[in-house]
């Protein structure tokens, strides 16, 4: 079975190297970036993605703004996006599947709950 490979998206670094270091211990392989600006430009190369878990709030381009135009790149409309929010309203998952994701987990990340998502690719 070869390794999966996730793309973390969240502008903040602490978040990342949480989800690197469970996704690691569970053998998937992660890369990140800290904007979706930079998402959506790494996403524009042919790098290897298998899914990809995107914050929902971050400055500049938040999550519901960038999750259509990473399915608008022909190479990744069938690409896993599984939404993590700290917002875990009533509708909010909704509103995250409603802008494309695949699926959603909330902060504090259930790691069963993740991988269970991941679980797709």
């Amino acid at each position: 079975m070869s390794t999966k490979r996730v793309l973390i998206i969240d502008d903040d670094s602490r978040n990342i190297f949480a989800l690197v270091h469970t996704l690691k211990v569970k053998s998937f392989d992660c890369i990140s970036c800290l904007s979706a600006e930079e998402a959506l430009k790494l996403l524009q190369t042919d790098e290897t993605v298998d899914a990809i878990l995107i914050d929902m709030m971050m400055p500049e381009m938040d999550g519901y703004e960038a999750i259509p135009l990473i399915k608008k790149i022909p190479s990744r409309e069938d690409t896993l996006i599984v939404a993590v929010t700290a917002q875990a309203m009533t509708g909010d998952k909704e509103k995250c599947l409603e802008a494309g994701a695949d699926d959603y987990v909330s902060k504090p990340i259930d790691v069963d709950k993740l991988l269970k998502a991941l679980s797709k690719i």
